[in-house]
This record gives C-alpha cells, sequence and structure tokens, in this order.
C-alpha cells in the first residue's frame, strides 16, 4: 500500500511538473474557458463572507484564492496548498499582488496547519489525484473551525446520456490536443483516466459522510460533467 500511495503522489507530481507553464492555458482549450464559470459557481454557492479564512488545497495556480479574495473585498486572509513546487510558484507568480495569500507547499493527506482554524475548506480539481482519500478528508475536519464548510469542485459523471456519450468521444481527443499544446500526450492521458476511475456525486457524499461531514449536498455544472459537493464541521 504505501509504495503504490508513492508511486502515485511520484506520478501526479512529474505530471503537474511537465505542464505547469501552460497549465492555465491547457485549462481554457479544453474546457473552452467553461472551467471558469464553474469555478465562478462555486464560489457563489460557497458565498464566503468578509474577515473569513479559506485553505485552498491542490490551489494550482490560485484561481479559487483570488474568486474567493474578490468575494470577500478583499478582506480574507487565504492559505493556498500545492503539493507540486512548480505549480506553488506560478501560483505565486500570478497572484503577486495579493499579499495576504500564505503559500504551503504539502500534500493534502498531511497539513501543516493547526486544528479548526479555517472558515472554509476549498479543494478544485484535486480530489482525484490525491493518493488516499479518506485521509484528506480526515484532514480536512481537522483544518475547519466548527461550523466551517468544506467545498469540493471535481469532474463528475454526467447523467444524460447523450451528453455523457459526446463527452467520451472528446475526450479520446484530449491527449492530442495536450500535445500540440504542452508537447505531451501522457499527462493528459492519466487526466482522462483519472476522470473515468473517480467516484460518482452520490459515492463522494457517502465517503464525506463517513469521515465526519454532516449536510452533504451537491450540485451538478454541465450536466455533471463536473459537480460540486458541499459539507459542514458540526
Amino acid at each position: 500500500m504505501k509504495s503504490t500511495i508513492e508511486d502515485k503522489n511520484k506520478l501526479v507530481n512529474s505530471i503537474f511538473s511537465s505542464v505547469h507553464k501552460k497549465y492555465d492555458l491547457m485549462n481554457d482549450v479544453m474546457s473552452l474557458g467553461v472551467h471558469r464559470l464553474w469555478k465562478e459557481k462555486f464560489i457563489e454557492w460557497m458565498n464566503p463572507q468578509p474577515n473569513t479564512r479559506l485553505i485552498d488545497v491542490a490551489s494550482g495556480t490560485g484561481d479559487i484564492a483570488k474568486l474567493f479574495f474578490k468575494k470577500t473585498n478583499e478582506t480574507s486572509k487565504i492559505t493556498c496548498v500545492e503539493p507540486n513546487k512548480k505549480m506553488l510558484e506560478q501560483g505565486k507568480i500570478k497572484l503577486r499582488n495579493y499579499n495576504t495569500i500564505n503559500w504551503i507547499n504539502s500534500q493534502a493527506e498531511r497539513i501543516p496547519v493547526e486544528n479548526d482554524s479555517y472558515d472554509y475548506y476549498s479543494i478544485s480539481y484535486g480530489i482525484r489525484n490525491v493518493s488516499n482519500i479518506n485521509t484528506v478528508l480526515k484532514e480536512a475536519l481537522r483544518v475547519l473551525k466548527p461550523g466551517g464548510r468544506f467545498m469540493c469542485l471535481e469532474f463528475s459523471k454526467i447523467d444524460n446520456e447523450l451528453l455523457n456519450f459526446l463527452y467520451k468521444q472528446y475526450s479520446k481527443t484530449i491527449p492530442l490536443i495536450g500535445k500540440l499544446v504542452v508537447g505531451s500526450e501522457k499527462p493528459y492521458e492519466y487526466l482522462v483516466n483519472s476522470i473515468e476511475k473517480f467516484y460518482n456525486q452520490e459515492q463522494l457524499v457517502e465517503l464525506m459522510k463517513t469521515n465526519g461531514f454532516s449536510n452533504i449536498e451537491f450540485r451538478n455544472v454541465s450536466s455533471g460533467v463536473s459537480a460540486i459537493h458541499s459539507g459542514w464541521k458540526i
């Protein structure tokens, strides 16, 4: 088990190291820019209040942190946690004018912050890449304050047969698009496979419940191409 976890961590780390410079561009190309609308819906449902604290895990280049900061009228304190050093540096460059953001290079399974520290925990397109989702959910519960909210945005399962068929056909072209844009197919072969193998909406609800979250809900975006899950630490 340990070697399997280490192997996945190394694989995911190497993938993000290879694409970090064109990560945002590739996201825009693959989704035709729609990922930005999904992230806005994510923040809208979160509805963060001024003077609150967010921990954004698997923060990538900081899209969620930026939206959260603006939504709270630039009064919030944000910690971005990213396991890949090169992605973390891209985030720092992209958000260099946001002085209140604290950046931590860390895996989601064990974050070097105190218990009961944050009002919100977000993870956007990162939870399917972790080595142990149960450990990650337990860690999310640990770092949230009582009454704090966990929110996850992730690729999910489409609830429309025709759209699902079309999406699967399109998915076959993603590695080729990756080769054209970033110069390599392999990271996007992993992407397609990881989406296919990931839990459906109801399964993720059960995992959240098992690991201590309450009042769990989810909302599909684009008929389930992605889904937003919400849970509370009571």
